[in-house]
């Protein structure tokens, strides 16, 4: 009988009993057939899961496995191997030791991956497993930023202060497709992989700052030399078809971009500043698939509430929240819900942010003469049963919105406000009468995004006076923050969930709203109808271990 250490990968799964011989033969089939190796064979078979292949290989070989998500590796150690074989082999270097690296790997039984890692590294090198998932995940993390810093290297070679105060406008566009373009691919890349949503460039005294914003919040990714800064810029605005000659006013501009294997929508936008022009660039993943409503953060009692919303006939739902609180991924999310073979679904959004199969999507082009209003008014003449608008930004599109909405659509749309009761109050400012938003506005959700308390280093404590008084808690209670880990980038927060604010617009609601009762008025007598408040819904996952305290003040602290 051979031993473990020498068995194939098949045959340790097939001892585990994982999967039969005659399985372990046709996956060995596929394999001569498409070159991949045998555990990817077997996991897109569904035959075994990656879980079942890294347990199979630490009990039979005794090599312990590995969460890359729960250890710190320091940045450096990477780029002992290159990326080439490391995505290669699918292996990662994660420690080293007097002379041993620690290496992740998919398949520890890669006995040509270790000799490749040996002779490159000079080291002796021990094995340990982890999943593809996670291997790939940190090749793309930690190669990105040596990609971006490698590229920056090769431009501050390449170029100096000097040459650009020389350079003419087509001398720089000639610059903008050699190494910046490589810095630039890089960075927009490195941003993808860490989830950001936008990439802000930004111009101080003496460098440049280059920023991401990951989970809603800022992060600081590096300092390129400030002579950068002209060629990115200018870069930049061939990307969006913007005038690179003029830097005194703010430009605006657009780009798709495929980026291993993502469609990515990219909106830009130049500013200028006292030390020079600002780049933001908001990354939009076409490829992302849309969330179900499950997946929004709802509480049971808001999900019930939301559901029966939706089910009116027609009438005007309305999402609101500041920019970034993930508004339109809600209104994607019940458009999708609501496709249906019978209903004709059209739209009218800037921009348009995710495609749906079976929906009817139009963008914005206001140079075309392409408005939210003039949009709306020829959706009207489509014959449709339910409308989206991206936004209610003024009152022409706002009083288009409500005929629609009193003739017989149900209409979709966001508006820029803090809380539910607020937004009616918006709907007077912008000219509509208190009796045409009784009659046509059947109920507002208010939202936010907090940031959820990372999983792998999440930690209970116990609450100091203030909290225990601003959660109700008593003595010996025990609430949750996260100590800061690898995985989540030492900020104790991954990834984020919705809280939500819901207003159904009953008959005691539209009495009130007829008589414009202050708004005080109107959010007492929801609550006591049992309408939880963005706070009290914060709360809860405050107590749950969700989330945090300080989000808990940071997101609700004017509210309530």
């Amino acid at each position: 009988m051979k031993n473990s250490k020498n068995k194939r990968l098949g045959d340790l799964l097939v001892d585990a009993g994982f999967i039969t011989t005659p399985q372990l033969h046709e996956a060995l089939e596929i394999q001569k057939e498409t070159g991949k190796k045998i555990g990817e064979v077997l996991v897109a078979q569904d035959l075994v899961n990656e879980k079942q292949i890294t347990e199979a290989l630490e009990k039979q070989l005794g090599v312990p496995f590995v969460d890359l998500e729960k250890i710190y590796i320091p940045p450096e150690l990477p780029r002992i191997i290159n990326e080439k074989l490391a995505r290669r082999h699918q292996l990662i270097p994660i420690k080293r030791d007097d002379g041993m690296l620690t290496v992740a790997m998919v398949d520890p039984l890669n006995f040509i991956a270790l000799d490749d890692v040996k002779i490159a590294t000079g080291m002796k090198v021990e094995p340990v497993i982890s999943t593809r998932e996670d291997i790939l995940n940190a090749i793309g993390i930690y190669y990105e930023k040596e990609s971006a810093e490698k590229a920056l290297s090769e431009f501050d070679d390449t170029y100096t202060t000097d040459l650009f105060d020389e350079l003419d406008e087509e001398s720089l566009a000639n610059i903008a497709n050699a190494p910046v373009v490589k810095l630039l691919n890089s960075v927009i890349k490195q941003a993808i992989k860490m989830k950001a949503s936008d990439i802000h460039i930004e111009p101080l005294e003496r460098s440049l700052r280059v920023r991401f914003r990951i989970d809603g919040e800022l992060q600081e990714i590096m300092r390129p030399q400030k002579t950068s800064h002209s060629a990115i810029v200018t870069r930049v605005k061939i990307m969006g078809n913007m005038d690179i000659a003029e830097k005194r006013v703010p430009q605006d501009g657009r780009v798709e971009m495929d980026i291993d294997g993502h469609e990515i929508d990219m909106r830009l936008a130049i500013m200028p500043t006292v030390y020079g022009e600002k780049v933001v660039i908001r990354l939009l993943d076409r490829s992302t698939t849309l969330l179900s409503k499950q997946d929004l953060g709802f509480s049971q009692d808001n999900m019930d509430t939301f559901d029966r919303i939706i089910q009116h006939p027609h009438g005007i739902i309305l999402v609101t929240g500041p920019t970034g609180s993930g508004k339109t991924t809600t209104l994607y999310t019940v458009l999708q819900e609501l496709n249906k073979i019978y209903s004709n679904i059209i739209t009218v959004e800037d921009p348009v942010e995710y495609r749906i199969n079976g929906i009817n999507q139009s963008q914005v082009n206001v140079k075309a003469g392409l408005t939210f209003a003039s949009g709306l008014r020829s959706i009207l003449r489509q014959d449709p049963d339910i409308i989206m608008i991206g936004e209610i930004r003024d009152a022409e599109t706002a009083q288009i919105a409500v005929r629609a909405a009193i003739t017989g659509h149900l209409v979709l749309s966001t508006v820029h406000t803090n809380d539910t009761v607020s937004t009616v109050y918006r709907l007077m400012d912008m000219g509509i009468e208190p009796y045409l938003i009784s009659s046509s506005v059947v109920g507002i959700m208010a939202q936010r995004l907090v940031k959820k308390i990372c999983e792998n280093c999440k930690e209970p404590y116990e609450p100091g006076y203030k909290e225990k008084k601003l959660l109700g808690l008593e003595n010996g209670a025990v609430i949750y923050k996260g100590k800061g880990c690898n995985a989540c980038n030492h900020t104790g927060y991954k990834g984020r969930t919705g809280i939500h604010e819901i207003l159904p617009i009953y008959d005691t609601i539209k009495t009130m709203i007829d008589q414009r009762a202050p708004q005080e008025h109107i959010k007492d007598k929801a609550m006591e109808s049992g309408m939880i408040t963005l706070r009290k819904s914060c709360q809860q996952l405050v107590l749950n271990g969700t989330t945090t305290v300080d989000e808990l003040l940071k997101m609700t602290y004017s509210l309530d």
